[in-house]
């Protein structure tokens, strides 16, 4: 089925910068929005940010500014590129798709997608 493989995460120092990359493969139609989310301990799991494939991207007010995400649809692939990080971004960012369109045997199906994560790290 659908995969999606992150890299790119890692330890940094605050005030530095890190860019994560998502790539979504199998046998894949469209795609209606790619995205990251991140998970702290003890937090639940919240959206960052998000493009679709047109472009339009969302952001999370706490990393308005210093995060920007962008996206390559022949790839389908989705990157995040994250600078001033601070300690408290530390968490385990996982990829999503988000409506995934498969054509399959005559039939349309939609499906969502996770990838496994990705721990970051950011030290005082």
């Amino acid at each position: 089925q659908v995969q999606l493989v992150e890299s790119g995460g890692g330890l940094v120092q605050a005030g530095g910068s890190l860019r994560l990359s998502c790539a979504a493969s199998g046998s894949i139609f469209s795609i209606n929005t790619m995205g990251w989310y991140r998970q702290a301990p003890g937090k639940q799991r919240d959206l960052v940010s998000s493009i679709t494939s047109r472009g339009i991207t969302k952001y999370a007010d706490s990393v308005k500014g210093r995060f920007t995400i962008s996206g390559d649809n022949a790839k389908n692939t989705v990157y995040l590129q994250m600078n001033s990080l601070k300690p408290e971004d530390t968490a385990v960012y996982y990829c999503n798709a988000d409506q995934v369109r498969r054509y399959v045997g005559g039939a349309y199906y939609l499906d969502d997608y996770w990838g496994q994560g990705t721990q970051v790290t950011v030290s005082s």
